[in-house]
């Protein structure tokens, strides 16, 4: 198989923005139904709901079919992205995804092979093109747990704010549900160990980068979000404390992740008109 011939494959899927699902998620994160859809909600669209027979050990979608197979890399993860929002989507709204796949980059790494796979989606509502987004997929070998550590993140920028929460396994299961992640490191513990060398269930990229699209709107309260740049940089754990922090920089908003021992999680940047 030469994964390069995977560049260019397209794939479009069509979905509703449903009341009940901006209920549920407004719920999981404990805030107010919003009737416009806030910023990274949308990952909750465009679902893919596999019989059992097309499910893979790990919870995943078994491999092949638009993204490349890659059987001998086993570990698959949502490394970081780039959204821009072009104008609101509202609940009722029926909604187009095109995928495309824009690259496919082999490199070896300490770990051995990994392969970084970045698809395309353009989303358009009603009146037209309303979301487009670069997604970074990265896939790994067996993880090894014997690796050192992370070391701690820089100290936050002077008057950051700084919210704390400890995940626990409900807040994963709602999210996994919410958006249709099968992946069994946020739910299932003994796999999780076993299986993926985590010591305990991993709190998700997304859940945490959507929390931080939260913290950066009310840091700049009253302006609309027009970009949000990620990077999921190490695994946070549930039942341990998450710090999210954020300030003013340079025009933008910085905002990031960081566990209990201080190493950061996810790196993220808003921006806002």
């Amino acid at each position: 198989m030469n994964v390069q011939d995977y560049v260019g494959r397209t794939d479009i899927r069509r979905d509703v923005i449903c009341r009940h699902a901006l209920r549920r998620l407004a719920a999981t994160l404990d805030i107010d139904e919003p009737t416009t859809l806030p910023p990274l909600w949308h990952w909750m669209l465009f679902q893919e709901w596999p019989r059992p027979s097309g499910i893979g050990a790990d919870g995943h979608p078994r491999r092949g079919g638009f993204l490349p197979p890659l059987v001998d890399l086993p570990r698959r993860m949502y490394a970081g992205g780039r959204i821009s929002f072009l104008t609101p989507l509202q609940a009722g709204d029926e909604v187009t995804r095109k995928s495309t796949i824009l690259n496919v980059k082999e490199r070896v790494g300490r770990s051995g092979a990994i392969v970084i796979v970045t698809i395309g989606h353009e989303i358009s509502g009603p009146d037209g093109p309303t979301i487009l987004e670069e997604q970074d997929l990265v896939y790994l070998g067996p993880r090894d747990a014997s690796g050192r550590g992370p070391e701690p993140a820089e100290a936050a920028c002077t008057g950051a704010t700084s919210v704390e929460l400890v995940p626990d396994p409900l807040l994963l299961f709602r999210y996994s549900c919410l958006t249709g992640n099968g992946h069994r490191i946020h739910y299932d513990l003994e796999y999780t160990r076993e299986e993926e060398n985590y010591p305990s269930l991993v709190v998700h990229g997304p859940l945490q980068a959507t929390l931080l699209a939260k913290l950066a709107g009310e840091i700049q309260d009253g302006s609309v979000m027009t970009g949000f740049t990620f990077k999921a940089l190490h695994p946070a754990f549930h039942g341990n404390t998450l710090r999210l922090e954020g300030w003013n920089e340079d025009g933008h908003v910085k905002v990031r992740s960081l566990d209990a021992g201080g190493a950061l999680c996810v790196d993220a940047t808003a921006t806002f008109s």
